[in-house]
């Protein structure tokens, strides 16, 4: 009876302790709208978290179907990462209406918007359709600021202690590495894009206003009319007509957008194309992504 009661013993034993590993090892599972947040949320997180993107560098975040893989990714979600300010409106807010996720929704803890951590440039103050694909509360693409993306990972680390405390150490210890290197890397960028500063550039549309603030340069001209608007034969012309004026030094273009208006611009200019990444791409970190566009801005310039 006494060796039964021993062996009963040990084996409930052996169970709870399996119950508390699986508890302490299990894997948040993080649903990112799009890879500069994926990113983010992978060095913040390392072991303790699945990320996964719904968008990649060569797709336009504000345009994506809500298909039946996406909701049932959000569906298991522990946490949600991405934008805000109005840039995933057209397909968010029905992903996460059709996953019945109630810990993810709006005002939840796990309900991360990177918008709401920094100040936006831009705010308009006007609101009309008429005007385009115009954001409310201002542009939303804060990733492309070095200063905001800090901002953002501190804020993105409480909210990581919040829902997963037991982990608490883990987070802090990546936060405070994250830091470390990322002010390393942005010193050595501000000397590395010091012959940026001044230069004048063209953009296909109005999206890198925070690369623009951080290397100082100044646009010239937007080849879209209007935001979101595809260029006419006419407004190019216009746009042409400027630049024999007022020459500028390179054309910024995303590379998930069609590159026929930058191409016929620079046809007629001499004017470089510099097509960039948008976001990171697959595996790949903030700072390398960084690295990588500046090199190209650089070597567009030279």
């Amino acid at each position: 009876m006494i060796f039964h009661h021993w062996k009963n013993t040990y084996w409930l034993a052996a169970l709870l302790l399996a119950l508390c590993a699986n508890t302490a090892h299990a894997q948040l599972n993080i649903f990112a709208c799009e890879p500069e947040w994926a990113a983010l949320a992978r060095t913040l997180a390392g072991d303790t978290a699945k990320v996964y993107s719904a968008t990649t560098a060569q797709q336009d975040p504000h345009h994506i179907q809500a298909r039946p893989s996406l909701i049932a990714k959000v569906r298991r979600a522990d946490m949600l990462v991405c934008t805000g300010a109005e840039l995933e409106v057209g397909w968010l807010p029905l992903l996460l209406r059709k996953s019945g996720n109630a810990k993810i929704q709006v005002r939840q803890a796990a309900y991360f918007m990177a918008t709401d951590h920094v100040a936006l440039l831009e705010k308009p103050t006007v609101l009309d359709r008429s005007l385009g694909d115009i954001h409310a509360t201002g542009n939303p693409h804060i990733h492309l600021d070095p200063y905001r993306v800090q901002q953002v990972a501190e804020a993105l680390a409480a909210t990581l202690i919040t829902i997963d405390p037991a982990n608490q150490h883990h987070y802090r210890e990546n936060l405070q590495s994250f830091t470390l290197q990322w002010r390393e890397a942005i010193s050595r960028w501000q000397k590395q894009s010091e012959q940026l500063r001044g230069k004048r550039i063209v953009v296909s549309h109005n999206s890198w206003v925070y690369l623009e603030r951080w290397l100082g340069l100044e646009r010239l001209a937007v080849l879209e009319p209007r935001p979101g608007i595809p260029p006419s034969s006419s407004h190019l012309t216009k746009v042409l007509a400027q630049l024999e004026q007022s020459p500028a030094d390179m054309l910024l273009h995303a590379g998930y957008k069609s590159d026929k208006p930058a191409l016929w611009l620079s046809k007629k200019t001499g004017l470089p194309v510099v097509s960039l990444d948008f976001s990171p791409s697959d595996n790949e970190n903030l700072t390398q992504w960084f690295d990588r566009l500046l090199q190209q801005l650089l070597s567009a310039e030279s």
